[in-house]
Parts: C-alpha cells; sequence; structure tokens
C-alpha cells in the first residue's frame, strides 16, 4: 500500500516531466513555426553564395567603304578562383591546378593560405578546355567564371584611339576608358545554394538571379581606309625624318568628327603586356600638347580679321624686328628685310613680325592691356585652347594659355611669343577644332569619335548628332577669307621648290607650316631641336577635311614644319584625293 507521501511524490515527479514536455513543445514550436524563417536563414548562410554574372562588353565599331566593320571583338575566356576557407587540402588542389595549367606551383598555395578570404584569383584568360577539366576535378573550393577578353582583327590599326582592357576588366587609355561605363555594362548576379565544395547547385529553388545588362555597342566616326592609309603614311616619314615620334588627325570640320587619327610609333593591343614604354600607349593627338609654332598665325589672324583691325588685302611696313620687354622678335634673313609687307605674305613667308604687328592691330597700334585682353579672349574663349575639348579619349590635355596678368613684366613679350606660336600649348585635336570653327562659317563642335550607339538590350541605334559648343567663333565672312590666304601659301612652297605641294586644280588646298623650338626644362629653348607641325584643308566645291600634323623632334637639315610636318600633310592630302574621298568642285 502507498502511502499518501509517496502518492504526493509521483504526482510531483509526473507534474515535471510534464512540464518538461511543455517546454520542449513551446521551444519545438519556437524554433519551428515561430523562428523558421531566421533559422533557414542562418542555415542557409554557409550555404548561399553570390556569385557576379559578367555583362558582355560592348563591341567597338568602324565605317569601312560603306559597311560596318569591326575594330575590338570580344572573346570568352575563364578566371579560376579559389575560395580557400573551405580548400582542405592545399598541396592536392594546387598540383592539379598545376597539372593543368602549369604556371608557378608555388604561387598557387601561397595564393590558397589566406583562409580569412573566400575570392582569391589563380590565373586569368584559361581556356574552355582548360576550365572544363579544373572543373571535372571536382576540387573543393575551386571555382570559374567566364569574362570577355578583347580581340583586335586588325592588331594595332588605332590602337592608341582604341586603348584596351587590363586584367581587372578596366578599359585603359583610349576610348576604352573614355566609354569604360558604358561599354562595360552592368554585371547581373546570382545567390546560389552550393554543396561542401562551394559549386553552385543550379537546379535548387532558392537561387535567386538578377540578368546582367550587356554594354553598348559603338560605331566610330574613323574611316577605317583613311585611318589605315595614314598610319602608313606617317610610319613612313616617322622613318625617313627619324623623329621621336608623328601625330596626326582627320576631321570633317562640319560636324566636329575625327576620320582618323594615328600615332607613330604604336603597339598591338592584344599584347599591351609586352610593351616595355608605356608612352606609346598614349593617343598624342589629344595628348601631346606643345608649343605648336607658326601654324598658331591660322587663328591670329582670323582673331585680327574678326575684330575688323585689318583686311585680308591690309599692307604694313615691317621693319623685320620688333624690340618687346627688352628682347628682339625678328625674322629670318630671307624674308627680305624691312620692307612692305601684306596679310598674304605674313602667312606665305611666316613672318613672327607680322604676327606680332596683327596683335599691336588688337590693341589700337601697340602691345597693351587692349590687345593682350582680346587675344586670350579668343585663344581661350573662341578657339577654347587651354582646355579640354571633350573627345572621348582618356588622358586628354587641356595644354596651356598664358593668363594675361598685367603685373607680368614680361607680359608683352609672352603674348607677342603666343601670336606666333610660342609661350603656349596645344594638342593636334584643339588646333583641328579651332580652325574648322573658322573655315565652317563660325561654328565650334566638339570633336568626337562616336558617330552611333547600339543599345544590345534592346537593339535600340542611336545617331549621335553633332553638339556644337560655341556660335558665332568669327564672323561668315571670315572662313571664306582665310581660304585664298592659306591656299596662297601652298602656291608659294610649290614656287618654293616643294614638288609635292602640287594638287589638281580641282580642289582647294591650303595650309600653314610651323617649326616651334623646344623649350628647355631649365628655361629658355634648345638652339637646334625643333618641332615640325602643319595645319591645313582640303576639299573641291568647299573645305572637306582638316588635317593636322605634329611632327615631334625630328633629325632633319631645315626647317621642321617645311620638311618634316609638311610633307605628311601632302601625303595624306594627296590619298584623300587620289582615293577619291574628296569630292572636286564642280
Amino acid at each position: 500500500m502507498i502511502s499518501l507521501n509517496q502518492d504526493n511524490r509521483i504526482k510531483i515527479i509526473w507534474g515535471l516531466l510534464l512540464v518538461v514536455v511543455i517546454i520542449f513543445v513551446v521551444r519545438l514550436f519556437y524554433l519551428q513555426v515561430i523562428r523558421y524563417n531566421y533559422y533557414k536563414e542562418a542555415a542557409l548562410s554557409d550555404q548561399l553564395k553570390q556569385y557576379q554574372i559578367p555583362a558582355s562588353r560592348g563591341i567597338i565599331e568602324a565605317y569601312d567603304n560603306g559597311k560596318v566593320v569591326p575594330l575590338v571583338l570580344n572573346q570568352t575566356f575563364y578566371i579560376l578562383y579559389v575560395n580557400p576557407s573551405i580548400i582542405t587540402n592545399i598541396n592536392k588542389t594546387a598540383n592539379e591546378i598545376y597539372a593543368v595549367l602549369g604556371g608557378s606551383l608555388s604561387h598557387y598555395k601561397y595564393l590558397m593560405k589566406f583562409k580569412n578570404l573566400q575570392y582569391v584569383v589563380l590565373s586569368h584568360k584559361i581556356t574552355q578546355a582548360q576550365n572544363k577539366k579544373i572543373l571535372s576535378l571536382h576540387l573543393p573550393g575551386v571555382g570559374s567564371q567566364n569574362q570577355d577578353y578583347r580581340v583586335y582583327p586588325d592588331g594595332s590599326l588605332a590602337s592608341q584611339l582604341l586603348g584596351f582592357v587590363n586584367n581587372s576588366g578596366q578599359g585603359v587609355y583610349g576610348i576604352e576608358q573614355a566609354l569604360n561605363k558604358q561599354l562595360a555594362g552592368t554585371p547581373g548576379r546570382v545567390k546560389a545554394i552550393t554543396d561542401a565544395n562551394g559549386i553552385p547547385l543550379a537546379a535548387n529553388s532558392n537561387n535567386i538571379e538578377i540578368a546582367p545588362k550587356n554594354g553598348d555597342n559603338i560605331v566610330l566616326s574613323i574611316n577605317i581606309g583613311i585611318q589605315s592609309q595614314v598610319e602608313q603614311i606617317i610610319k613612313k616619314e616617322y622613318s625617313a625624318t627619324k623623329s621621336q615620334g608623328i601625330n596626326a588627325l582627320v576631321m570633317d570640320p562640319y560636324n566636329g568628327q575625327v576620320v582618323a587619327m594615328a600615332n607613330y610609333p604604336t603597339y598591338n593591343p592584344t599584347n599591351y603586356q609586352s610593351v616595355t614604354n608605356p608612352s606609346v600607349f598614349d593617343n598624342g593627338t589629344v595628348s601631346d600638347a606643345i608649343e605648336p609654332g607658326s601654324i598658331m598665325k591660322t587663328l591670329t589672324t582670323p582673331a585680327a580679321l574678326n575684330q575688323g583691325v585689318i583686311q585680308p588685302n591690309t599692307t604694313f611696313y615691317d621693319p623685320a624686328h620688333w624690340v618687346v620687354d627688352g628682347f628682339n622678335i625678328h625674322d629670318i634673313s630671307i624674308d627680305g628685310g624691312p620692307r612692305v609687307q601684306s596679310i598674304a605674305s605674313i602667312l606665305a613667308l611666316s613672318l613672327n613680325t607680322g604676327a606680332t604687328w596683327m596683335l599691336m592691330q588688337m590693341g589700337g597700334g601697340q602691345i597693351d592691356a587692349k590687345g593682350i585682353n582680346a587675344w586670350h579672349d579668343y585663344m581661350t574663349q573662341h578657339f577654347r585652347l587651354g582646355q579640354l575639348t571633350g573627345i572621348e579619349q582618356g588622358y586628354e590635355s587641356p595644354g596651356y594659355v598664358p593668363p594675361p596678368n598685367m603685373n607680368d613684366p614680361s607680359i608683352d613679350l609672352r603674348y607677342a611669343n603666343t601670336s606666333f606660336g610660342q609661350g603656349l600649348l596645344v594638342t593636334p585635336i584643339q588646333m583641328a577644332a579651332a580652325l574648322s570653327s573658322v573655315l565652317n562659317g563660325g561654328t565650334y563642335y566638339q570633336p568626337t569619335l562616336v558617330a552611333e550607339t547600339i543599345n544590345p538590350n534592346t537593339g535600340k541605334t542611336t545617331i549621335h548628332q553633332p553638339k556644337i559648343v560655341e556660335k558665332n567663333v568669327v564672323a561668315p565672312n571670315v572662313g571664306p577669307e582665310m581660304v585664298p590666304l592659306l591656299e596662297n601659301v601652298v602656291k608659294a612652297y610649290l614656287q618654293g621648290g616643294f614638288s609635292f605641294m602640287k594638287f589638281s586644280s580641282n580642289y582647294i588646298v591650303g595650309g600653314k607650316t610651323g617649326t616651334a623650338q623646344v623649350a628647355m626644362p631649365t628655361g629658355g629653348y634648345y638652339k637646334n631641336i625643333y618641332n615640325g607641325t602643319y595645319i591645313g584643308f582640303v576639299g573641291g566645291n568647299k573645305v572637306q577635311y582638316i588635317v593636322v600634323v605634329f611632327n615631334i623632334k625630328p633629325s632633319i637639315p631645315g626647317y621642321a614644319g617645311s620638311f618634316a610636318g609638311q610633307p605628311v600633310f601632302a601625303d595624306i592630302v594627296h590619298m584623300l584625293i587620289n582615293e577619291g574621298y574628296v569630292s572636286p568642285k564642280n
């Protein structure tokens, strides 16, 4: 017989057991129902990995004989990566990868030791076959992702204006850098359930994917036929003149589109890693800001014409030298010494005294604050020197125009020098855009390399309309006044024995040489080192193309502008005419 006390003890024990059961049931309900989502996410966190889905980089194309052809394409390779926190056997994993890829076994092992990291790249640009073989090994913590690498069907053609894409997928130099965001697109991402090896389980319903948006395709304004031949011309002249480099471009003055932009020496962007001198990556037509020499007179003259201080037929007495701030500005002996000169002879004989005289006329007859401020305004506001043009290129230089600081005791000399192209820095693209604004009737168009943009996600093509930056740069009559003045310069050189400057009467050809002394780092100028420049035009009934040439430090006898810049211009213009790129007069 159970005593009363025993009965109470049994009830207490059963009560305690019941309480424990209730606690367990409540706890299970709390964990499995109330906190279900929390623990589900916690359980998934060890298996749920986020991966980026690369967007396809936009291709770059250009026109060739009326057809759009590719300059830059994509080819798919793979990036091999590891998650060191998952790797269980470093030696085995590294040896397996080394057997497929080769490379550095010790480096693979070194990278796998970073257990605090979840993503470490082992190798770039592995082939599809290599990728397939490695993944078939099912190595814990080893994965890959596809990435587009650039392919250049035409090798080094237009390499500096194109630039390249580095191993990190970033556009570097040229249009690849300037339009990197537009070309790169927007990568997608996938959050995927993985197995113990970190490999996504593609069929899992918990995978979350956002599709990538591919980058835009770009159609350049470059004419491949013209581009190719300009490159051949400057390569030949580079050897003939033994220069340090040549930059040349051809521009349509009525919309700012560049149809050729070339530099030599050059490189093949497919093998950019093998380049030992990084300066070869620069597109000198936009990055090489130098003192231009007497091609600057093609801007001094229209500035004076537009202000009404000279007329195309104006004459003046040239003393053959001016003393400015204690320094002599003089002409060379072959210019004939003191005598009456004209606007035409200022350009044909390249008279520094004549350019200085035009600056004086802007000030009412002498170099003063009025003339200096007027000339500064034309250089910076009308012709937009000293600032970026905004062309779609990496590393564009703004150049330099000295400020009109009247407290500078040498300001008169500085501005006299700028009138004939010394003491300021300009790029070929700036000069082309400035002269275009004169010869097209007074409109400054932003220089551009992009003709069309194609959105591969929608198929929509956007035609890029010319962007007007400034109107009324000069009056409409100034351009037609400048054309015969610059034609006269070409005729003068032909009469002077430069037979390569002979062109058919069915075309208008004009231009101006520049021989610019090269400044020394310590101040002053070298006595025997020059840059040879040229700027000019070709057309039929009207100007059709502007051509600019910078020949950097050629090693030749005679004037660099005449013997190193001018021949490049002549060869380019003859090519444009002979190949039918220029329409003759009606």
